[in-house]
């Protein structure tokens, strides 16, 4: 007989862990569910990521939540803003409950029998069996622990300090440092101008094609004029 056992078990409590939590309250108040998060905090991307400047490339005011309308004129927004967001998003809606810290999922297996899922999970106190009908993946796509490093010749001989973004030293210190950053994607345009601007002597952004950027200013100014007219849900 297993002693845990949820209608729901969401795995992750980053933007999607978080958002699907409050619509299973609201929605489904008498469904019994966890939020199962393999780390210490809530975030994901958010939390995990501290490299220099970090921000959404996605505009908040559609990344963010229906019920929870993104209040700041910045479409842009650091990494840390993000991050108050989700934690205000938990605390207003009275989520924190039903989050289990340290709980790292290994395994997951359905049995047509028991018409249920049974989760192997990590606990600070051992290993545990979960069982749930329905099982919700938010989890992203990253590999916390290993980031992909393409393999190219020299990575090996290279004599120079290689630093992956996803594990950002905090100690690092780049001033008056030549420095490549390779690849052209939103963690190279963000970190690009943010080490220039810190210190480096010289930053090389090392691309395989042409990337074109437009500077404009990162202020929604038709949000701030609508907000004077309408409730900020609408």
């Amino acid at each position: 007989m297993f002693k845990l056992h949820y209608d729901v078990i969401i795995v992750g409590a980053g933007l999607s862990g978080i958002g699907h939590a409050y619509w299973l309250k609201q929605k489904c108040p008498t469904k019994k569910f966890i939020v199962l998060e393999s780390r210490d905090k809530i975030g994901g991307t958010w939390s995990l990521f501290n490299y220099p400047g970090i921000r959404s490339d996605s505009d908040m005011f559609t990344f963010g939540y229906r019920f929870q309308p993104w209040s700041d004129p910045k479409s842009l927004s650091s990494g840390e803003s993000i991050y108050n967001y989700l934690k205000e998003t938990i605390d207003q809606h009275e989520l924190e409950p039903y989050f289990k810290f340290n709980h790292r999922m290994v395994s997951a297996n359905w049995s047509s029998v028991l018409k249920s899922w049974t989760l192997e999970v990590e606990t600070p106190e051992g290993k545990q069996q979960i069982l749930c009908d329905f099982l919700s993946m938010c989890s992203g796509y990253y590999d916390y622990k290993k980031a992909h490093i393409p393999d190219f010749d020299g990575y090996d001989k290279f004599k120079g300090k290689i630093v992956i973004p996803q594990f950002w030293p905090k100690e690092l210190d780049y001033s008056d440092k030549k420095i490549a950053v390779i690849g052209s994607g939103a963690t190279a345009v963000t970190i690009v101008p943010n080490m220039a601007k810190k210190g480096a002597a010289h930053v090389t952004m090392v691309q395989r094609s042409p990337t074109y950027i437009v500077n404009l200013l990162n202020r929604n100014k038709i949000f701030l004029r609508m907000k004077k007219v309408f409730p900020l849900k609408w």
